[in-house]
């Protein structure tokens, strides 16, 4: 890289932090059953919600969490072997949602404009990202390793929905990985997150629904299916798939948990082992007596035992463990604990719309809910204000130069052509003139 690649890298941070500035604030006095009783069915993302039930973070800072797990990015790129690329691939999109675990706080909703950038010389990758729309809501990345050895991006447009005693998120839009030193490129979508017992009970999430990750270079993909937790919770944080060659042929297995960890071994044991497994549970049901098939609300009790190991089997991926004090840090890893840091540095090198700047957010994170209720309304009103003021003069966001995406343009995907939104380029330039006042 050059002097100015070098000089774009450096945005202030030289140690990252362990903890948050004070412990997750209490959410026992506020009611959100009052705020969601109208909204039954209803898609959330234009409901105004307390500020109380976010977490520190915007959501470009939650998608960014994607990178934790970067390691299994290179690995793939080291391989000399399409199907082990395909395998650490496969075990990335599943460890790129293994964040969701325990996080039942609300990410900030990104205003319009707003960006992030996640520099980490020790992950060897560099992330920026940027809310292109509003409504809907859009948020598009473009992540690229320091050494030019792989290209991650891809646009997320969540739809929110509440049925009564969950929330469901449907992360529409579509992830795509490129690896230019094999001329190959992956796409899949992200499974649905479903939120437990959002009015009363304990909280909890599951993932569920298929996940094809598909190499566009071989027509090699692996097809996984994210497993809803079942009658009596014996399918909770469960992913099963197969890869298959071009001639739908299974190739290996993949098994585990997305909480956990994630292995593959030959499809013929793996399918001896589901039939015996099978036949063990009708036994086991056959001895007990008939009771409701009708899947519970309530948290179910995780079997004793972690993910059965079959013999002859390969770990592809295992959850880096959460830091001790997590349940006071809204369950956070320490890699999201530390997405939000702001050193004095860096303020002369990020834009002005980065949202380590947004105060609201800001001021949650350090405690203060009151000034970040304030802030929070101040911040939507102006939005709504800046919305108005373009529709008087018939300026549209997403065509005007000025107002615009910044930093991406909507095109089809170059892969499978589907709707997406593509870096157009000179964000690392540092050159952020003429960016929107939304703070």
């Amino acid at each position: 890289m050059s002097q100015e690649d070098d000089k774009s890298r450096c945005n202030g941070i030289k140690k990252h932090r362990t903890t948050l500035p004070v412990p997750m604030i209490s959410r026992n006095d506020v009611s959100i059953w009052s705020i969601l009783k109208k909204c039954i069915g209803m898609e959330l993302s234009k409901i105004t919600m307390p500020v109380v039930f976010n977490e520190p973070l915007s959501f470009l800072q939650r998608i960014a969490e994607y990178m934790e797990h970067t390691y299994l990015i290179h690995q793939a790129n080291s391989s000399s072997d399409s199907i082990e690329r395909l395998k650490c691939v496969a075990a990335f999109a599943v460890s790129a949602v293994a964040s969701q675990w325990e996080r039942t706080g609300k990410p900030f909703n990104p205003l319009l404009g707003e960006t992030y950038e996640l520099i980490r010389e020790d992950l060897a990758f560099r992330w920026m990202s940027e809310q292109v729309s509003h409504h809907p809501p859009v948020s598009a990345f473009h992540a690229e390793g320091l050494r030019n050895d792989f290209v991650f991006h891809g646009s997320i447009y969540p739809k929110l929905k509440f049925w009564g005693k969950s929330v469901e998120a449907e992360p529409r839009g579509i992830i795509t990985l490129e690896f230019p030193m094999h001329n190959e490129a992956y796409t899949w979508t992200n499974p649905i997150c479903c939120v437990h017992n959002v009015i009363v009970g304990q909280l909890w999430i599951e993932q569920y629904g298929n996940v094809e990750v598909v190499n566009h270079k071989t027509g090699e993909k692996c097809s996984l299916t994210f497993k809803r937790c079942g009658l009596f919770g014996k399918e909770l944080h469960k992913v099963e798939g197969y890869l298959l060659d071009k001639s739908k042929r299974k190739l290996c297995a993949l098994y585990g948990k997305w909480t956990e960890c994630l292995y593959t071994v030959d499809p013929t044991v793996y399918d001896a082992h589901k039939k015996a497994d099978k036949k063990s549970t009708e036994e086991k049901k056959g001895a007990k007596p008939h009771g409701s098939d009708e899947e519970s609300e309530e948290m179910p009790i995780p079997e004793s035992e972690t993910v059965q190991v079959i013999p002859g089997s390969e770990l592809l991926w295992r959850i880096t463990p959460r830091p001790e004090n997590t349940a006071q840090m809204y369950a956070f890893s320490t890699f999201a604990m530390q997405l939000n840091e702001l050193e004095d540095g860096m303020e002369g090198v990020i834009p002005a719309t980065d949202c380590r700047l947004r105060p609201d957010m800001r001021a949650f994170e350090n405690g203060d809910i009151d000034q970040a209720s304030k802030e929070k309304k101040r911040l939507e009103e102006k939005q709504r204000m800046s919305r108005k003021e373009r529709a008087k003069t018939g300026e549209d966001w997403k065509s005007s130069p000025a107002l615009g995406p910044r930093w991406f343009q909507q095109a089809p995907n170059p892969h499978n052509g589907s709707r997406d939104w593509i870096y157009s380029g000179g964000y690392w330039d540092r050159n952020y003139s003429q960016l929107p006042d939304i703070y």
